[in-house]
């Protein structure tokens, strides 16, 4: 039978004196020989974290153990087997039912008595403690990082980085491309041949926020001091008017009809004699929403956009319902601030009772029983929260957009615009337009969905009107 000395140092360790692997094993073997446990056997683990047990010295001495080749194993300090106290706990149970003796030299443990097994469980405790702090010590520097505008991970295509600091490279043209082909209506496999990057990475950068001058903090985005190689216009109109997974035609309001019953975009369809329409793809298999010319459904579109330029009664309708809307969602905004507040209370309690467990005022039991029940209520509240992000209102965005068109003289500047700068009006002004068999509903941005009966658009009525829709 074996004697197994388990030495091991993670990366910041390494240069520790007395705490280096040579070290650690010199004074095992004298353990050893005091204690009369045989020669020794060592097993290191050099620059491995204890935070998990996926480590190749560990997995020979675990599988040794079960092989039955093992009497004792020797380590440093118990932090060197693991720094989790589940972990901890499992290879002591291990270590029990093989009947292998553990021996800590810096602990003096015995697991032969109730008191060595209880202090062997405080100093697991100790060790995890240890481990999740120092998480949190990562976990804060790099916030810290990132609130005053530097980036903490690999600089994405594009950037170099500089100090913390993403600099502008020579591929920084190449993103600007992707996002001008984009918005131009290539799809991304055109955009990746056409600029030579592959489609995974076109699609990874047309995501990235980061191209926008900004930098992740948490879970969220907020600005940062580099230079943007885009505007947030050339980032909405690369991604305007698109369905995930779904390729963009040519037609102008390719991407932006649904068929209103089933909820679904609508295909183009061509029956070969110069006539373009949408047709629902569930047509005659459930859903009797029919066929619509693709002229009709863009009249609707523009129709809704002079609509909420002209009609005042229907603008004052609007405000009055977004401020309702605005109303709900500022409640649901404090709601999260809340939520927020009452776990930062809960982190601050979880110290104090770690405080009031290394004071000796509550026991390693109440430690315990304090933790299981500071930690359900925080994992109960982290599963509800999310980020609390600040933009302009939606009663803004509809003021903007309004002001917006009755600056310009639409009619004048569609005639004018090629096909491509009408695609990019479109793409600023109108999300989708839903098709109903007795009406469309279509969606200005900023504003909600705006009914147009099929007639207003030159377009037949295939039913008698049978309801309403959901739009103003």
């Amino acid at each position: 039978m074996l004697t197994i000395a388990y030495c091991r140092v993670s990366t910041e360790e390494q240069a520790t004196d007395g705490f280096s692997i040579e070290g650690q094993s010199e004074r095992l073997r004298q353990y050893a020989d005091l204690h009369e446990l045989g020669p020794v056997v060592v097993i290191t683990d050099p620059g491995r974290s204890g935070k998990d047990m996926n480590r190749p010295g560990l997995m020979q001495v675990m599988t040794m153990v079960s092989e039955g080749h093992v009497s004792n194993v020797l380590v440093w300090r118990l932090d060197r087997l693991s720094r989790n106290l589940g972990d901890l706990i499992g290879l002591a149970d291990s270590f029990g039912q093989a009947n292998v003796g553990l021996h800590s030299f810096t602990e003096r443990l015995d697991l032969s008595s109730a008191t060595g097994r209880m202090f062997y469980n405080i100093l697991g405790s100790f060790a995890q403690f240890y481990r999740e702090q120092l998480g949190e010590n990562v976990r804060m520097g790099m916030r810290q990082a990132a609130r005053q505008g530097k980036w903490t991970n690999h600089p994405p295509t594009g950037y170099d980085l500089n100090d913390g600091l993403l600099v502008p490279n020579f591929d920084a043209d190449t993103v600007r491309m992707i996002y001008r082909l984009r918005a131009d209506g290539l799809s991304q496999s055109e955009t990746a041949a056409r600029t030579g990057i592959k489609q995974s990475t076109v699609l990874s950068i047309l995501r990235n926020p980061a191209y926008l001058g900004k930098i992740k903090c948490g879970d969220e985005w907020i600005e940062g001091i580099h230079e943007p190689l885009i505007t947030e216009r050339e980032f909405q109109a690369a991604h305007r008017g698109r369905a995930t997974g779904q390729r963009r035609g040519k037609d102008l309001m390719s991407g932006r009809v649904r068929c209103g019953q089933c909820e679904r975009s609508m295909s183009v369809m061509d029956n070969g004699a110069g006539w373009l329409g949408y047709r629902c793809r569930h047509r005659g298999k459930g859903c009797d929403v029919p066929r619509f010319s693709n002229k009709g459904l863009l009249r609707g579109a523009l129709l809704g956009l002079r609509l909420v330029r002209d009609d005042l009664d229907l603008q004052t309708a609007i405000r009055e319902r977004v401020e309702r809307r605005e109303g709900v969602r500022q409640d649901d905004h404090r709601r999260q601030a809340d939520r927020k507040r009452r776990i930062e209370q809960l982190e601050t309690n979880r110290a104090k009772v770690l405080e009031a467990f290394y004071a000796g005022n509550i026991s390693g039991e109440g430690l315990r029983h304090e933790e299981d029940r500071l930690n359900q209520e925080l994992v109960a509240l982290r599963a509800i929260v999310e980020p609390v992000h600040e933009s302009s209102t939606a009663t803004e965005q509809f003021e903007q957009v309004v002001a917006l068109l009755q600056r310009l003289d639409w009619d004048v500047i569609w005639e004018a615009a090629t096909d491509t700068e009408r695609r990019t009006l479109l793409d600023e002004f109108v999300s989708r337009v839903d098709v109903y068999a007795d009406h469309l509903e279509v969606e200005v941005r900023g504003a909600p969905k705006l009914n147009v009966s099929l007639h207003e658009v030159g377009l037949r009525e295939t039913v008698e009107i049978a309801r309403v829709g959901g739009g103003t």
